[in-house]
């Protein structure tokens, strides 16, 4: 059963019941809203599972009772993105002795009162009037974190949750369309600027290499050249040129003498 954008203006004991089904029964009420209501506004007597998801209660006791006199029947609540203005009683109530189930997530509250009861569970009696025990997180009968409940908030912070995990949180599908905007220009103007310095690479290093050969070739050279020359300049066979004529030069005059005589 899906019950989708339907409006109660002014609620009698109840806007919604739901009656029969089995334990694998689904039931959704999507969107929608009510107002005006003394007591609850939807009312689980069929066994099963429902999801509200997306509605808005005004000046209500709840949103959701589990039957609290129909017997010993679990059920079991899933309740996301709902915005309820002020409620006399609870946002939710349930029956714990009956094994009910409940999981909320993202619950807002406009409430003029210091306190409100988000999620309370009850003593279900099928021969009388219920009682109620408790209220808060407690394990799968009331599923929820302080950060799944924002009372007396600003509502456009509100961001949509799954119902069918209700740990996830969505942006609106603006907000999506907007990231998503945001982010596809950014690579393409970080691609353009890593082409850019691409074609200037090869100049730089061509200007770097041809620095670098020329100051090089200018620091090698000139100490072989001067060392070569300075090297060569004390020649050993001047010398020994020289000795050979002086030599030569006694002998000769020897012989001249000994040619007078």
């Amino acid at each position: 059963c899906i019950i989708e954008n339907v409006w109660w203006d002014d609620v009698c004991e109840d806007a919604l019941s739901i009656k029969g089904g089995s334990a694998s029964s689904v039931s959704k009420i999507i969107g929608g809203g009510a107002r005006y209501a003394d007591d609850k506004v939807i009312q689980q007597n069929g066994l099963g599972k429902v999801i509200i998801d997306g509605f808005y209660a005004e000046d209500v006791s709840k949103l959701y009772r589990s039957c609290g006199t129909c017997g010993p029947k679990a059920r079991e609540v899933s309740v996301s993105n709902v915005l309820v203005v002020n409620p006399t009683n609870a946002v939710v109530t349930v029956n714990k002795n009956w094994g009910d189930k409940a999981t909320l997530s993202n619950i807002w509250v406009k409430s003029s009162k210091a306190s409100v009861k988000v999620c309370q569970w009850s003593q279900g009696n099928a021969n009388g009037e219920p009682s109620i025990i408790g209220q808060g997180p407690s394990g799968d009968l009331c599923k929820y974190s302080a950060s799944d409940v924002h009372i007396n908030q600003d509502i456009k912070q509100a961001k949509q949750t799954s119902p069918e995990d209700p740990k996830q949180t969505s942006p609106n599908p603006d907000d999506e369309y907007t990231s998503q905007t945001d982010i596809t220009p950014a690579p393409k103007a970080k691609s353009s600027k890593t082409t850019a310095p691409k074609a200037t690479t090869p100049t730089v290093t061509k200007a770097s290499k041809t620095k670098s050969s020329k100051t090089k070739t200018p620091a090698t050279a000139p100490p072989k050249k001067t060392k070569a020359p300075k090297t060569k300049a004390p020649a050993t066979n001047p010398p020994k040129k020289t000795k050979a004529p002086k030599t030569k030069a006694p002998s000769q005059e020897q012989q001249d003498v000994e040619q007078q005589d």
